[in-house]
């Protein structure tokens, strides 16, 4: 119901309805003009605040009636609209920004802001499992990796460090009333049953983390994780199954001094086989600073509202989807990849629900 949804939600629902009672304008009318998918507009009239760019091209777009006089309808050049309608974009895009920024443009008192969309944002109380691989017994020859010495510190003994600290601290903040653990592959403390129906979050390759293996095997989806065939032969890389029964392959690139200039990685997000109500998602790269940049992609605060906004009107409101990502190494630091504006993105999959 209307009074059930946010003020902002209102607002635009309403912009769409009355500005113009004459004119029949469907949020299709609406989408197709700012060339975006009808279910990310929906949404956006709903519960999914849109990004500031969008509320721009609404003010400019109710503005003025030029904008309806033909179909397809149109979101005018800014340049392009009269005196008295700059001012009315003017006036309108002020209060959508107070609007989206929590506060009643009429009255000046702060109301509560619903969040954005986020990929790592889940519905509150409900559990979060993070799982890491476990580093190798050869790569654990380290007093710190040892529980048998008094310097052991557990997390010396998981893979992809760098990407776990980096989502446990922006999943948390994320999710402030849910319980968030994280844990290795350890086949002497294999997963609990809880675990695996809880949104499960899965970092790093199938060379060393089983449990992105064993998803990937349950898994209906056109892209395949080839392992890495040790330190000195095939780089490995993900094999995607074509509609016309033909393969693709992306790997990692190196230089001629072996260098890594560039991983090679894969996210995907879906429900959880183990439990429908709950969602698995998985950042696995050919290596180590593969999965970092596709974890960095939507929590690094330059670039995660682009790429969220660029998978919301990509794959609107798929039940399941994957991009596998180019991930730039400079100088031995992973790049975040920027989806929206790059070339960044290899390949696209997605698959609608059934319900």
């Amino acid at each position: 119901m209307a009074g059930d949804s946010p003020p902002l939600a209102e607002r635009l629902r309403a912009l769409r309805k009355e500005t113009w009672p004459g004119v029949p304008l469907t949020q299709t009318h609406l989408a197709r003009a700012f060339g975006v998918s009808t279910a990310l507009l929906s949404s956006w009239e709903n519960t999914v605040v849109p990004p500031p760019v969008r509320l721009e091209a609404y003010a400019t777009f109710f503005a003025s009636k030029r904008s309806v006089e033909r179909e397809p309808y149109r979101v005018l050049s800014a340049g392009d609209l009269a005196p008295e309608e700059r001012d009315r974009r003017n006036v309108l895009l002020k209060e959508l920004q107070q609007l989206r920024d929590g506060t009643d443009a009429t009255s000046g008192s702060l109301v509560e802001a619903p969040a954005a969309h986020n990929l790592w944002q889940f519905p509150p109380d409900q559990d979060i499992v993070i799982v890491c691989a476990r580093l190798p017994e050869e790569l654990r020859q380290s007093t710190f990796a040892d529980p048998e010495s008094p310097d052991y510190v557990e997390l010396y003994t998981y893979a992809d460090l760098d990407s776990l600290v980096e989502l446990v601290g922006h999943v948390r903040m994320c999710n402030p009333h849910s319980d968030l653990t994280f844990r290795t592959t350890d086949e002497r403390t294999p997963l609990k049953r809880d675990d695996n129906t809880a949104h499960l979050i899965v970092l790093g390759g199938v060379d060393w983390n089983t449990q992105t293996r064993a998803l990937l095997d349950l898994m209906d989806i056109p892209v395949r994780q080839v392992r890495r065939d040790g330190p000195n032969g095939p780089l490995g890389g993900f094999e995607v199954s074509r509609d016309d029964g033909g393969t693709e392959f992306f790997s990692a690139e190196l230089d001629q001094g072996g260098h890594l200039v560039a991983d090679v990685a894969h996210l995907y997000h879906g429900r959880n086989p183990f439990n429908p109500e709950r969602t698995v998602t998985l950042c696995n790269g050919t290596f180590g600073r593969g999965t970092y940049g596709v974890v960095r992609a939507l929590t690094d605060k330059r670039f995660r509202e682009r790429n969220q906004e660029w998978l919301d009107e990509r794959f609107g409101d798929a039940e399941s989807f994957s991009v596998i990502s180019r991930v730039t190494v400079f100088r031995g630091a992973a790049i975040t990849p920027d989806w929206a504006l790059t070339d960044a993105c290899l390949h696209t999959w997605s698959r609608k629900g059934t319900e």
